[in-house]
């Protein structure tokens, strides 16, 4: 409690600055989830990509980010076990912060899209275990997240694979595929409405005490009657777009065909950007908000914490400063490196991760939204064979997935005790 009392301004002030360091690592490292498939594309261009991401991660996280947010993120630590003890809180979300943001940092400079949950949680389980006790660490929610390194590449791969196939069986293996494209695409459309629709109300609004309650049973149900009608809009505008495509040569050329996708990915692009931002500043904000909390009530530790406007708005600032001066190495890695994506592709891989996401968000199942969308990446690829994927690539990935928990957990130990050296 004396140390809360005598350093707490400076612990403030440190917080902010890790926060601040950890929402620019998930800009520069997990925003390419969302633009990664859109410039590799080249549906968008990468300062296009920038542009459209500062705009819907900043209202996503800023507006739908979270009103209120668990203390101890994913519930890793029993809060209970910290009552006597708050300043080792403040430490160990310190040191968490500075741990996965520092790991973010390094895996950005190398061009690797890790996970920024996986970062931080393997943070939180390294300065719980050595600073706290091994007891401490509820191994089974942290064994649960390890599953879905496998969970969740291989659901959103199989979409993206049977959704590029259904392309490709609707429009792309026909003759006239530029009609068939105009005539099918808004269906298409229709999903990408309804599932960034889903990802927003189940993942994002919640936060801000937005309830679409219509009467109709279960919170789901009620998101999927709001996300057809969104769907419909998105369709309805998505047609007027593509009458004013202009068409270059032959009508039926691959690159006509593109133009229409290419309008497909823009709507993409702007929804799982909002989304995004809406579901993983909390990687930045949730540790912060617990140090704020803990510090300003004098080292009373609460299960829940209320989250200060300016809270959001560090970690809504950092992410778009991310992207902006180091996502590009990413967002190459994640759109021209794992395989050649077009369009058409682009679009069966973001809409997979979306609709993944949904499916999580629906049954409780935690997942990486960077695994999710690799995943969904690499299942558009397989559509064209083995050959299409560049494997090296791929297993540069896989490996920096299996090191981001301990290297998260290594580096949170190392911060914790200069910290508790420093103020203990």
């Amino acid at each position: 409690m004396e140390i809360l009392a005598s350093h707490g301004f400076i612990l403030l002030a440190l917080a902010c600055a890790f926060g601040l360091f950890m929402a620019w690592g998930i800009g520069a490292n997990d925003v390419a989830n969302a633009m990664g498939t859109s410039v590799g594309s080249r549906a968008l261009t990468l300062k296009q990509a920038i542009l459209v991401a500062a705009i819907f991660e900043f209202a996503g996280a800023y507006l739908a980010g979270g009103e209120v947010t668990s203390t101890i993120r994913k519930g890793i630590i029993d809060p209970a076990v910290l009552t006597d003890s708050p300043e080792l809180l403040v430490f160990g979300m310190l040191s968490a912060l500075l741990a996965a943001a520092t790991w973010l940092l390094i895996a950005s400079m190398r061009g690797w899209p890790v996970s920024t949950t996986h970062s931080i949680v393997g943070a939180i389980v390294g300065f719980a275990a050595v600073g706290i006790s091994v007891e401490a660490v509820a191994w089974g929610k942290v064994g649960t997240i390890a599953a879905s390194w496998v969970v969740s590449p291989l659901l959103a791969g199989s979409m993206s694979f049977a959704l590029f196939i259904s392309v490709k069986n609707l429009i792309l293996d026909h003759e006239n595929t530029f009609e068939r494209a105009r005539q099918y695409v808004p269906m298409y459309m229709w999903m990408v409405g309804f599932m960034i629709s889903m990802v927003t109300l189940l993942k994002g609004l919640k936060h801000i005490g937005i309830d679409f309650d219509l009467g109709m049973g279960s919170k789901f149900t009620n998101a999927m009657v709001v996300s057809a009608a969104v769907g419909l809009l998105v369709a309805f505008i998505g047609s007027i777009l593509l009458r004013r495509i202009k068409v270059d040569g032959d009508i039926n050329s691959g690159e006509n065909v593109e133009k229409v996708f290419g309008i497909l990915m823009i709507f993409t692009a702007c929804g799982m950007a909002f989304a995004h931002g809406s579901n993983d500043v909390a990687n930045a904000v949730g540790p912060l908000a617990a140090v704020v909390s803990t510090v300003q009530s004098g080292g009373v530790i609460g299960a829940k914490s209320a989250m200060p406007w300016w809270v959001l708005g560090i970690g809504a600032a950092g992410i778009v400063v991310g992207l902006a001066t180091y996502g590009w190495r990413v967002i190459q890695t994640i759109g021209r490196k794992i395989t050649e994506l077009t369009p058409s592709r682009g679009f069966a891989a973001e809409l997979a991760a979306a609709s993944t996401v949904v499916l999580a968000s629906a049954t409780g199942l935690p997942i990486s939204t960077t695994h999710t969308l690799v995943g969904a990446v690499l299942g558009v690829g397989l559509a064209r064979g083995v050959e299409a994927l560049h494997l090296p690539t791929v297993g540069a990935i896989i490996t920096s997935w299996v090191v981001t928990l301990p290297a998260g957990a290594g580096l949170a130990v190392i911060f914790f005790y200069i910290l508790s050296g420093i103020f203990g």
